[in-house]
């Protein structure tokens, strides 16, 4: 499931990522993320994966499908966690993709929330 954070403010979205992603957790969130993105013209997302344990397939589509759809309304996108996939996607993501990607420990929390909300 997806719990909204309470620093989520203007173009900033905070959540956690908690559990197995499924489509219903994408379906209820995407409208947020697009209102978001209407609202501003473009989103800022912080993901704290500390308790992610992964996708169903259908929601990994629907995590990919909104990236190619709003490839270039992301600015920036912070990920928080331990996993060594999530600092290596990071570093691709980064390069790959029009938006700064920046990974971070979760013991570092207050620090991606500051890169995400710099300019």
């Amino acid at each position: 499931m997806f719990i909204l954070l309470p620093e989520s403010s203007g173009d900033l979205v905070c959540l956690k990522a908690a559990g197995k992603l499924t489509d219903e957790d994408y379906q209820n969130l995407m409208p947020r993320l697009e209102a978001v993105i209407a609202e501003h013209g473009c989103l800022r997302l912080l993901a704290d994966l500390t308790e992610f344990e992964g996708w169903q397939w259908r929601a990994a589509w629907d995590d990919l499908a909104f990236g190619i759809k709003h490839w270039n309304q992301v600015s920036k996108i912070a990920l928080v966690g331990d996993a060594s996939w999530e600092h290596l996607a990071a570093k691709i993501a980064d390069k790959l993709m029009p938006a700064e990607v920046r990974s971070f420990p979760a013991d570092q929390a207050g620090a991606a929330l500051d890169w995400i909300k710099a300019d």
